[in-house]
Protein backbone atom coordinates (compact mmCIF):
# COMPACT_ATOMS: atom_id res chain seq x y z
CA UNK A 1 0.00 0.00 0.00
CA UNK A 2 1.13 3.27 -1.41
CA UNK A 3 1.66 5.51 1.85
CA UNK A 4 -0.53 8.68 2.04
CA UNK A 5 0.89 12.27 2.68
CA UNK A 6 0.24 15.64 2.09
CA UNK A 7 1.43 18.89 2.83
CA UNK A 8 0.04 21.94 4.24
CA UNK A 9 1.39 25.60 3.30
CA UNK A 10 -0.15 29.19 3.82
CA UNK A 11 0.47 32.31 6.08
CA UNK A 12 1.19 32.24 9.71
CA UNK A 13 -2.43 31.94 12.13
CA UNK A 14 -4.20 30.48 9.36
CA UNK A 15 -4.65 27.14 11.21
CA UNK A 16 -2.06 25.10 9.51
CA UNK A 17 -0.56 23.16 12.74
CA UNK A 18 -4.60 23.23 13.43
CA UNK A 19 -5.72 21.25 10.80
CA UNK A 20 -2.47 18.99 10.28
CA UNK A 21 -3.72 18.01 14.31
CA UNK A 22 -7.02 17.01 13.06
CA UNK A 23 -5.89 14.99 9.84
CA UNK A 24 -3.53 13.09 11.86
CA UNK A 25 -6.19 12.66 14.73
CA UNK A 26 -8.63 11.45 12.15
CA UNK A 27 -6.80 8.89 10.11
CA UNK A 28 -4.18 7.48 12.90
CA UNK A 29 -1.26 9.54 11.08
CA UNK A 30 1.21 11.81 12.44
CA UNK A 31 1.34 15.79 12.10
CA UNK A 32 5.11 16.93 11.20
CA UNK A 33 5.50 20.22 11.71
CA UNK A 34 8.08 21.61 10.39
CA UNK A 35 8.67 24.85 12.19
CA UNK A 36 9.52 22.52 15.03
CA UNK A 37 13.10 21.59 13.21
CA UNK A 38 14.24 24.64 12.87
CA UNK A 39 16.59 24.86 15.76
CA UNK A 40 18.17 21.10 15.04
CA UNK A 41 18.73 23.22 11.25
CA UNK A 42 20.17 25.76 12.55
CA UNK A 43 22.56 23.25 14.83
CA UNK A 44 23.62 21.69 11.35
CA UNK A 45 25.23 24.35 9.71
CA UNK A 46 26.06 28.12 10.05
CA UNK A 47 23.64 28.30 6.57
CA UNK A 48 20.82 27.09 8.28
CA UNK A 49 21.14 28.75 11.19
CA UNK A 50 21.41 32.27 9.32
CA UNK A 51 17.67 30.92 7.26
CA UNK A 52 16.21 30.23 10.69
CA UNK A 53 17.37 33.46 12.34
CA UNK A 54 16.38 35.99 9.35
CA UNK A 55 13.42 37.42 10.44
CA UNK A 56 14.87 37.28 14.06
CA UNK A 57 17.61 38.89 12.98
CA UNK A 58 16.11 42.00 11.52
CA UNK A 59 15.18 44.93 13.36
CA UNK A 60 11.33 44.29 13.12
CA UNK A 61 9.89 47.38 13.12
CA UNK A 62 12.01 49.01 10.42
CA UNK A 63 11.81 46.05 8.24
CA UNK A 64 8.43 45.99 8.75
CA UNK A 65 7.90 49.45 7.97
CA UNK A 66 10.24 49.98 5.27
CA UNK A 67 9.54 46.97 3.00
CA UNK A 68 7.54 46.55 0.12
CA UNK A 69 5.06 43.82 -0.68
CA UNK A 70 7.67 42.30 -3.56
CA UNK A 71 10.14 42.41 -1.10
CA UNK A 72 8.18 40.91 1.57
CA UNK A 73 7.55 37.70 0.02
CA UNK A 74 10.96 37.73 -1.83
CA UNK A 75 12.32 37.72 1.84
CA UNK A 76 10.13 34.91 2.94
CA UNK A 77 11.10 32.85 -0.75
CA UNK A 78 14.63 33.43 0.41
CA UNK A 79 14.73 32.54 3.29
CA UNK A 80 12.47 28.98 2.30
CA UNK A 81 14.47 28.30 -0.49
CA UNK A 82 17.51 28.64 2.00
CA UNK A 83 15.97 25.83 4.85
CA UNK A 84 14.71 24.03 1.81
CA UNK A 85 16.99 21.16 1.60
CA UNK A 86 17.04 20.60 5.77
CA UNK A 87 13.48 20.45 4.88
CA UNK A 88 13.26 17.88 2.18
CA UNK A 89 15.69 15.92 3.80
CA UNK A 90 13.09 15.46 6.78
CA UNK A 91 10.29 15.12 4.54
CA UNK A 92 12.60 12.01 3.10
CA UNK A 93 12.90 10.75 6.16
CA UNK A 94 9.04 9.49 6.48
CA UNK A 95 9.27 7.91 2.94
CA UNK A 96 8.93 4.59 4.65
CA UNK A 97 6.21 5.47 7.37
CA UNK A 98 3.30 3.45 7.08
CA UNK A 99 0.55 5.63 8.44
CA UNK A 100 -0.35 8.98 6.52
CA UNK A 101 1.70 11.76 7.08
CA UNK A 102 0.71 15.77 7.18
CA UNK A 103 3.77 18.14 6.48
CA UNK A 104 2.83 21.99 7.88
CA UNK A 105 5.24 24.65 7.69
CA UNK A 106 5.21 28.46 6.39
CA UNK A 107 8.47 27.33 4.42
CA UNK A 108 6.34 24.95 2.06
CA UNK A 109 5.94 27.50 -0.38
CA UNK A 110 3.90 26.09 -3.77
CA UNK A 111 6.40 26.53 -6.40
CA UNK A 112 9.02 24.30 -4.10
CA UNK A 113 6.31 21.90 -3.27
CA UNK A 114 4.99 21.64 -6.76
CA UNK A 115 9.27 20.91 -8.15
CA UNK A 116 10.41 18.34 -5.26
CA UNK A 117 7.07 16.38 -3.38
CA UNK A 118 5.16 14.27 -5.23
CA UNK A 119 1.94 13.98 -2.94
CA UNK A 120 -0.51 16.68 -2.93
CA UNK A 121 -1.44 19.89 -0.84
CA UNK A 122 -3.54 22.76 0.16
CA UNK A 123 -3.39 26.62 1.08
CA UNK A 124 -4.78 28.38 4.11
CA UNK A 125 -4.62 32.02 3.61
CA UNK A 126 -6.44 33.43 6.70
CA UNK A 127 -10.37 34.41 6.84
CA UNK A 128 -9.68 37.95 8.08
CA UNK A 129 -6.86 40.76 9.18
CA UNK A 130 -8.93 40.88 12.41
CA UNK A 131 -8.59 37.31 13.26
CA UNK A 132 -4.86 36.92 11.89
CA UNK A 133 -4.21 39.95 14.34
CA UNK A 134 -5.98 38.05 16.98
CA UNK A 135 -4.91 34.63 16.38
CA UNK A 136 -0.55 36.38 16.14
CA UNK A 137 -1.84 38.09 19.92
CA UNK A 138 -2.84 34.91 21.46
CA UNK A 139 0.13 32.83 20.34
CA UNK A 140 3.19 35.63 18.84
CA UNK A 141 5.36 34.38 16.68
CA UNK A 142 8.45 37.16 17.45
CA UNK A 143 7.19 40.26 17.93
CA UNK A 144 6.95 40.87 21.88
CA UNK A 145 5.00 43.95 21.53
CA UNK A 146 1.40 44.60 20.47
CA UNK A 147 2.88 47.15 17.71
CA UNK A 148 5.35 44.33 16.33
CA UNK A 149 2.32 41.94 16.69
CA UNK A 150 0.34 43.95 14.39
CA UNK A 151 2.85 44.87 11.68
CA UNK A 152 3.30 41.18 11.62
CA UNK A 153 -0.32 40.52 11.21
CA UNK A 154 -0.61 43.34 8.33
CA UNK A 155 2.50 41.57 6.48
CA UNK A 156 0.93 38.09 6.76
CA UNK A 157 -2.50 39.25 5.77
CA UNK A 158 -2.10 41.90 3.13
CA UNK A 159 1.80 41.39 1.61
CA UNK A 160 1.87 37.51 2.07
CA UNK A 161 -1.44 36.25 1.56
CA UNK A 162 -1.86 37.54 -2.24
CA UNK A 163 1.37 35.73 -3.16
CA UNK A 164 0.20 32.44 -1.01
CA UNK A 165 -2.79 32.44 -3.22
CA UNK A 166 -1.05 33.13 -6.14
CA UNK A 167 1.42 30.48 -6.00
CA UNK A 168 -0.98 27.70 -5.08
CA UNK A 169 -3.23 28.75 -8.06
CA UNK A 170 -0.64 28.64 -10.59
CA UNK A 171 0.10 24.93 -9.17
CA UNK A 172 -3.24 24.27 -8.48
CA UNK A 173 -3.35 23.65 -5.21
CA UNK A 174 -6.74 24.43 -3.42
CA UNK A 175 -6.88 27.39 -0.74
CA UNK A 176 -9.01 27.58 1.92
CA UNK A 177 -9.74 30.29 4.56
CA UNK A 178 -9.14 28.34 7.57
CA UNK A 179 -8.69 24.78 8.83
CA UNK A 180 -12.71 24.08 8.84
CA UNK A 181 -13.33 25.12 5.27
CA UNK A 182 -10.38 22.65 4.03
CA UNK A 183 -10.14 19.71 6.35
CA UNK A 184 -12.92 17.78 3.65
CA UNK A 185 -10.71 18.57 0.76
CA UNK A 186 -7.81 17.58 2.61
CA UNK A 187 -8.64 14.35 4.49
CA UNK A 188 -9.57 13.61 0.71
CA UNK A 189 -6.50 14.55 -0.88
CA UNK A 190 -4.89 12.39 2.21
CA UNK A 191 -6.31 9.01 1.76
CA UNK A 192 -6.34 9.34 -2.28
CA UNK A 193 -10.58 9.72 -2.60
CA UNK A 194 -10.01 12.91 -4.38
CA UNK A 195 -11.66 12.47 -7.93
Amino acid sequence: MTPHKIFITGIPTSGKSYLAKQLAEKTRGLAVLLDDFRDELAGESEVYKKWTNFYLDQDETLYYTHITPEESWNGLVRQSEGLWPGFLKKIDSYRNENRPVIFECVNLLPHLAHRDLKFPGVCLVGRSYEETLARNKKDPRWGKSPELQELEAKEFFFMDRPRYREESEKYGYPIFIGADEAFNKAYELLMGDSK
